[in-house]
C-alpha cells in the first residue's frame, strides 16, 4: 500500500472533482472554471455539515451568501459555514476559476504547525 496518490487533471475542464481520483477520505476538492457571464452555481444552496473553502485563482465574479453580494477576484479566499445560503457567478467581462474544498465543519484536529512532524531520518533528493 502506498502513502500517496497522484492524478493528472484536465485544467481546461469546467469542473474537476478530485474525490474519486485521489481517493479522498476527509474532504471534497474541486477545480472549477466558469466562462464570462456564467452563473456557475446559479441556485442558492446550503450544506448539512460541510463548510466550504474557496480560493479564486483567475478572473473575477460575485459571491452571494445570506443576502450579501461580495465581489471576488484572483487571490480572494473565503470560507462559508454549512448553513450559509450561497451562490457564485463569473463576471460578465471575464471568466472565474476557483478551487473549492468541502470538509466537515468542526472536524479539524490539527493543522500544519500542530499536526506536522519532521522526519529526521529522511531527506528529499533536493535537500
Amino acid at each position: 500500500m502506498t502513502n500517496f496518490k497522484v492524478t493528472q487533471t484536465d485544467v481546461s475542464a469546467p469542473r474537476v472533482e478530485l474525490h474519486d481520483a485521489l481517493s479522498l477520505t476527509s474532504a471534497e476538492v474541486s477545480v472549477n472554471r466558469l466562462p464570462a457571464g456564467s452563473r456557475g452555481v446559479p441556485f442558492v444552496h446550503r450544506h448539512t455539515g460541510n463548510e466550504e473553502i474557496y480560493v479564486v485563482t483567475e478572473g473575477s465574479g460575485e459571491l452571494y451568501v445570506d443576502g450579501t453580494v461580495t465581489p471576488i477576484k484572483a487571490g480572494t479566499a473565503f470560507r462559508i459555514d454549512p448553513q450559509g445560503a450561497r451562490a457564485i457567478r463569473a463576471s460578465d467581462k471575464e471568466g472565474l476559476t476557483y478551487i473549492c474544498i468541502q470538509a466537515r465543519a468542526g472536524s479539524l484536529q490539527g493543522f500544519t504547525m500542530t499536526d506536522g512532524q519532521i522526519v529526521k531520518d529522511q531527506k528529499a533528493p533536493w535537500q
